[in-house]
């Protein structure tokens, strides 16, 4: 695998995971109030501590994106 295959793996994993990332964020804003009541109901918590969790979710696989994909993307464009 040579530098360019390297760079356009990562090129399009980046734009996966930010695509997955951005749905994910904009159903949480859209659709809290039915998410919350059906994760409450299915997993038999309270509403506000699936809110909590989804945003702790959130937070995590953004900082993932950011580590495994948005980094070592830049890292191989710049040295090209």
């Amino acid at each position: 695998m040579n530098l360019e295959q390297l760079t356009e793996f990562f090129r399009w994993m980046t734009v996966i995971n930010v695509s997955l990332l951005l749905l994910s964020t904009g159903l949480v804003i859209l659709l809290k109030g039915i998410m919350c009541r059906f994760h409450g109901q299915l997993f038999g918590v309270k509403e506000e501590s699936v809110a909590v969790t989804v945003y702790g979710y959130l937070g995590l696989y953004k900082v993932l994106v950011i580590l495994f994909c948005i980094a070592p993307y830049i890292s191989l464009l710049l040295i090209q």
